[in-house]
């Protein structure tokens, strides 16, 4: 049984259980699985154990550790094409006699490199009964959001020590193939265009995207050449919105992650239950039968249960709007206020530095809540002075974090309005008649990308084509359909187009947010968003005063 959720996330297990399980089962034979780092984060975000139980898998093991040998049984490698990962494959294999098991099925992600697969083959090809390339190097997140699980290339793609060396050029070939592996998942060739701008990186990945996708459809499994599809992907560089990334989101899930110390999607904290159980006993004023306890400890399991759900959401939500009354709330006005140039009453600002000066003098706020701040002033006046930004930087006291500043530069964001190139800015739709919070009135620069994309308002001096435009791309068909009646869903997206969009060096939680939002008001086009990966403010921020540092200082996270 496929995991109920619809979207990304059952589209890559259907793949997987098509590709590898169905392929190789056998009526009551169990089979063990073995999986590298890679591969386990994969299975984790597409299934449940209870998913390969089904599937006739019996244990779960990591192909780079030790293991004890179970010779009788039949192993599946499902692996990255790395050489620890095939080495592990290797070793489990080495003399016929000392086999860890009975045979190997082996999956990779992707393309296996020549020189690893002789490798494999010289070494223990007699105990290989399966060796296919699955094509699938992405994370589906999400059901409409998808990462491609490589925070390094906001370095490799932005810093300028990197400018002149292949390194670049390598990772963009890289977030090339793994996104045609997105598309061949959904079964899509999608027609491609990029954001035109200073830069050429969004160029110069697009065009990589439209060879690799000729080269896949054109030697697919079928062997046939597949036209392309009634959809769009639309490439964008990181800089095209620096606003978005840095401005305070109210949202439960951008909220969540800005404000708390969530690490690889686990916020940790204490189980109420404990608490909750002492108040129900002081409820009863020591009057608590031993019948009524009795009842009270049946309800044991489903009580944890329900707290398990909800409690953890209402902590959740308890800690964000702490920091949220303590320091946030008097933030947030003025950042709303720097970021569209207007008031809650919609009169513009005059003087952005007014709007700045309480925020900087504020001695509760963080340094980085005030750096925020200063770029948030910067991008409203499209850079400021040399003088300026030394006093601001002075002010604050952030001179050893003035490179998050600075380093904008290298995102073609004017930090120095004299040195600023002209910003290829996306015109703003009008959405004055949209009820909005007073502490929520910006709406990312994207959201308005996927609106005017569906409603075919892109000008392609902008936005142009790498490839064909798609035979029945149509803006007015797409808006004409919020109106038909809904179908199911897999007829429904069947007769109708996707727009993938692709943000190289991050997105962030309201730019996810926004493909779900426009996917409802569209109907018959269902928005896709992905990027390298996900982005904080306070990550993206460490992340743009490393572009200045040496290759070798910089360590980052896998998210």
């Amino acid at each position: 049984m496929a995991p109920a959720a619809r979207g990304l996330k059952s589209l890559v297990w259907q793949k997987l259980k098509s590709s590898i399980f169905d392929d190789c089962r056998k009526e009551e034979e169990w089979k063990i699985i073995l999986l590298d780092d890679y591969t386990t984060k994969l299975l984790s975000m597409c299934c449940k154990m209870t998913d390969l139980l089904a599937e006739g898998i019996t244990v779960v093991e990591n192909v780079y550790k030790n293991r004890e040998p179970v010779p009788h049984m039949k192993a599946i490698y499902f692996i990255t094409p790395t050489k620890k990962s095939v080495d592990g494959l290797i070793d489990d294999f080495i003399t016929k006699s000392s086999s860890r098991y009975k045979a190997a099925y082996v999956y990779f992600t992707d393309f296996c490199p020549d020189n690893l697969f002789n490798k494999i083959k010289s070494s223990c090809a007699k105990s290989i009964r399966r060796c296919k390339e699955i094509n699938i190097s992405f994370f589906p997140y999400e059901s409409q959001v998808f990462t491609l699980n490589v925070p390094d290339a906001f370095y490799r793609c932005y810093s300028p020590t990197l400018e002149k060396t292949k390194d670049k050029d390598a990772v963009m070939q890289v977030m090339a193939e793994q996104i045609v592996t997105l598309c061949a998942t959904l079964d899509e060739n999608p027609g491609v265009r990029y954001k035109s701008g200073p830069s050429d990186k969004a160029s110069k990945l697009a065009q990589l995207v439209e060879k690799n996708l000729e080269n896949y459809y054109r030697t697919d499994e079928k062997s046939q050449i597949k036209g392309k599809t009634h959809s769009q992907l639309l490439i964008i560089d990181r800089g095209f919105d620096p606003v978005s990334t840095v401005l305070h989101e109210l949202t439960f899930q951008a909220m969540a992650y800005d404000l708390l110390p969530i690490e690889n999607d686990t916020y940790k904290e204490i189980p109420k239950l404990l608490k909750e159980v002492s108040s129900k006993r002081k409820a009863t004023e020591g009057k608590l039968s031993i019948s009524a306890l009795s009842q009270l400890m049946k309800k044991m399991p489903h009580y944890r249960k329900e707290i398990s759900r909800q409690v953890v959401h209402l902590n959740i939500a308890e800690d964000c709007m702490s920091k949220f009354k303590s320091n946030i709330e008097r933030l947030c006005k003025a950042e709303q206020d720097l970021a569209l140039g207007t008031d809650a009453e919609g009169q513009k600002v005059k003087d952005s530095m007014r709007v700045l000066l309480p925020v900087l003098l504020n001695k509760s706020h963080e340094s980085y809540d005030k750096i925020r701040a200063i770029l948030l002033y910067i991008f409203s006046t499209n850079g400021t002075t040399e003088e300026n930004l030394d006093k601001l930087i002075q002010n604050v006291q952030i001179e050893s974090d003035s490179d998050m500043i600075r380093n904008w530069k290298y995102l073609d964001v004017p930090v120095i309005s004299s040195s600023a190139a002209p910003q290829h800015k996306h015109p703003r739709r009008d959405r004055s008649s949209e009820e909005t919070f007073q502490l929520s009135r910006w709406t990312p620069v994207i959201k308005d990308v996927m609106e005017d994309a569906i409603e075919n308002k892109l000008d392609s001096k902008d936005w142009p084509y790498c490839s064909q435009c798609p035979p029945t791309w149509n803006g007015s068909g797409a808006v004409s359909a919020r109106q038909k009646p809904r179908a199911s869903y897999k007829d429904e997206r069947k007769s109708s187009a996707r727009l993938i969009i692709f943000v190289i060096g991050g997105m962030t939680y309201s730019e996810m947010r926004s493909a779900y939002e426009v996917s409802q008001a569209y109907k018959s086009c269902e928005v896709v968003i992905g990027s390298t990966h996900i982005l904080t403010p306070k990550r993206l921020l460490d992340e743009v005063k490393s572009l200045s540092k040496p290759k070798d200082m910089v360590c980052t996270k896998d998210e």
